[in-house]
């Protein structure tokens, strides 16, 4: 449900039933028809009894069904509309719908107010409260009554409601922190937010005092769950901003889209991709993606050779299990297969990698997922064709690598590389810079920096119109044309995406005048 803090099956299942009635149709009264059904029909096109929606132009007009058909791609989640073109989609949340006039942007102005049978005639007809026909781009839907009543009473649900974590003068945001997440990253990220914080207060153009509030889970992933809900329950709040996780977020993007908070841009490095979830953004599918990206230069390598053996290396329960198991499935789509060495899981300074390098024997192609302490203990390079070393594991530019492993390797780099991020980065370590911020982790510092820049920007096109689902689909519209991208040669965020940031680069290791430096090696690749 796009608020579930606001509406619950009850309310659905008797919003129905009294808007049925209301119809005069018996039919319509007495179908039986699941309580999510009206939220089925908008959200995903599927009609009560699972048939597929289907809506029918004017005009000659292409006809829609099923996914396509649904109401949300144009009216949104949120239910308030949006802008096709030059084309202002009107809201239709029960307060526009059925109470006083119709919104500015609707394209008759001013109307009387719907009621369920004229907005039934509407949604089948294409006609309005006046007697007007509606736009030739408001599919006409043949609904039966049963169908009718429940995506009626979800339309009517879909009101404009004071939300958790929102007062006149105060918006609460909390920020989560993993129990596995580093230390030294977490004391960056929250000096970022404590100070944007001040700073946001004290801006003239703030219209609610920002209220953050830090939860810091413990124990084992099985019990986070248990622990924010605990959370959210004393201290209430509109949307999650930033925090950092270790190796596994599952259980808090879980939580957000379950409790429907929108949870913005934190910094993991195995976010949670799923097409059917929306309230949880991330700038990057971080080494998911690096695996992505390594898979594709794979592929191509192996078009050049009729073998080729790989080995990928990992420590158990570190973020390059997950990037492994990614890079293993996208092989196999190219008919490759890939040998594991798993290293001990919480091992340190190397311990392990020279025995499992040893293992892993001849191999064309070698795949490190190693932290930096791993790195700089390797050793020798092997004998191989090529190396790859996930860039946001190893330490990005800082990568301890030896020297004579650079000439094999390559690096999977989903940032902009350090000589074109320039003003992008500049800014916000300045900013960092006059407040007397210490640098301990450059890239997620500066991605705090900028996920709190994109939550004030929202803020000023919210006004007063705190929907949660809104919230997403505002930062939808302008991630685009958000001046400061950090680390990230651009962002962008559509419809039903979660990842703002769709590409990287395969880099390498280059060094002029004693100073190594990373330099693309080929285009931005978007897998």
């Amino acid at each position: 449900m796009p608020d579930r803090d606001a509406m619950t099956a009850w309310r659905l299942v008797t919003a129905s039933l009294a808007l049925a009635a209301a119809c005069g149709l018996p039919e319509c009264a007495t179908a039986a028809v699941p309580a999510s059904a009206g939220e089925s029909i908008y959200l995903q096109g599927v009609l009560g009894s699972g048939a597929p929606l289907v809506g029918n132009r004017t005009n000659g007009g292409a006809s829609t069904q099923g996914a396509d058909a649904a109401c949300v791609n144009c009216h949104q989640r949120s239910g308030l509309g949006s802008t096709e073109g030059n084309t202002l989609i009107p809201p239709i949340t029960g307060d526009n719908l059925f109470h006083g006039h119709a919104h500015s942007g609707s394209m008759h102005g001013n109307r009387s107010p719907y009621t369920p049978a004229t907005l039934a005639r509407a949604i089948r007809e294409g006609v309005d409260p006046e007697g007007r026909t509606l736009s030739s781009l408001m599919p006409r839907y043949a609904l039966d009554d049963a169908d009718m009543a429940a995506l009626v009473a979800y339309l009517k649900s879909l009101a404009v409601h004071r939300v958790p974590g929102v007062t006149p003068s105060e918006l609460h945001l909390a920020t989560i922190f993993t129990p596995d997440a580093d230390p030294v990253k977490r004391r960056g990220v929250l000096d970022v937010l404590e100070h944007y914080v001040v700073e946001q207060n004290g801006s003239a153009s703030a219209n609610r005092r920002w209220q953050l509030h830090i939860w810091q889970l413990a124990g084992p992933a099985t019990t986070w769950q248990a622990q924010l809900e605990h959370d959210l329950q004393s201290e209430p709040v509109f949307a999650v901003l930033s925090g950092l996780g270790g190796s596994n977020w599952g259980p808090v993007h879980e939580f957000c889209e379950q409790n429907a908070i929108p949870c913005l841009f934190p910094n993991v490095e195995v976010p949670i991709a799923s097409d059917g979830d929306f309230y949880s953004l991330y700038f990057s599918r971080g080494v998911l993606l690096e695996a992505e990206l390594i898979g594709t230069d794979l592929a191509r390598l192996a078009r050049d050779t009729q073998h080729l053996a790989i080995v990928q290396v990992y420590r158990a329960g570190d973020s390059g299990e997950a990037a492994a198991h990614v890079l293993t499935t996208r092989l196999r789509e190219h008919g490759l297969s890939v040998r594991d060495r798993i290293l001990a899981a919480g091992g340190t300074s190397g311990r392990g990698v020279a025995a499992a390098l040893r293992e892993a024997g001849k191999a064309d192609a070698l795949v490190l997922w190693l932290r930096p302490d791993d790195i700089a203990a390797l050793g020798s390079p092997p004998v191989v064709r090529q190396v790859y070393l996930s860039g946001l594991m190893g330490g990005l530019e800082a990568i301890p690598l030896p020297a004579s492993w650079r000439g094999l390797a390559r690096l999977a780099y989903p940032f902009a590389t350090p000589d074109h991020r320039g003003a992008q980065v500049n800014y916000p370590l300045g900013w960092f810079s006059l407040r007397k911020i210490p640098l301990v982790a450059a890239q997620v510092q500066v991605d705090t920096y900028v996920a709190c820049g994109l939550m004030a920007e929202v803020g000023t096109h919210l006004a007063d119109t705190y929907v949660r689902p809104y919230l997403i689909e505002q930062l939808q519209g302008m991630a685009e044309h958000h001046l400061v991208t950090g680390y990230y040669p651009h962002l962008t965020l559509g419809y039903r995406q979660q990842f703002a940031s769709k590409g990287g680069y395969m880099a390498r290791l280059t060094e002029e005048h004693g100073t190594v430096r990373v330099v693309a090696d080929g285009d931005w690749i978007v897998p």
